[in-house]
């Protein structure tokens, strides 16, 4: 099951967050067609936040088809949004985790890091385009 963070930096709602990390979990291949996300109650206690602010994300993807309340018993993975490009994951992460640890190994702290990697992704992506 998926735990729930919320990052006061990120710029994104609380209810934002938690849709993009129930993405994220889909896309990763963490979370399947089936499993069910934690309680609204169980959100509520671990994360200290507004019931409304629950609701309103799982509204959220519900409306996109990524998940189905069942009243009473929660709410369930009903869709995927793994691809082809799963299998490529593992191999990536471990590449991405050893470049991480020269950048801490160089002295950066973990806004350094993300600053960095955000960065570089966009000018990268803004080179793609164009």
């Amino acid at each position: 099951m998926i735990e729930f963070h919320l990052d006061d930096r990120s710029g994104l709602s609380p209810y934002q967050q938690l849709v993009r990390q129930v993405r994220q979990a889909l896309r990763l291949g963490l979370l399947h067609d089936g499993d069910r996300l934690p309680t609204v109650r169980e959100v509520v206690a671990r994360l200290a936040i507004n019931p409304n602010t629950v609701l309103k994300a799982y509204r959220e993807l519900e409306h996109e088809g990524l998940v189905a309340a069942r009243p009473g018993v929660g709410t369930f993975v009903t869709a995927t949004l793994t691809d082809a490009s799963l299998a490529a994951h593992g191999p990536l992460r471990q590449e991405l985790r050893r470049w991480l640890a020269r950048a801490r190994r160089a002295g950066l702290d973990e806004e350094s890091i993300e600053a960095l990697f955000m960065t570089t992704f966009r000018a990268a992506t803004e080179e793609d385009i164009a």
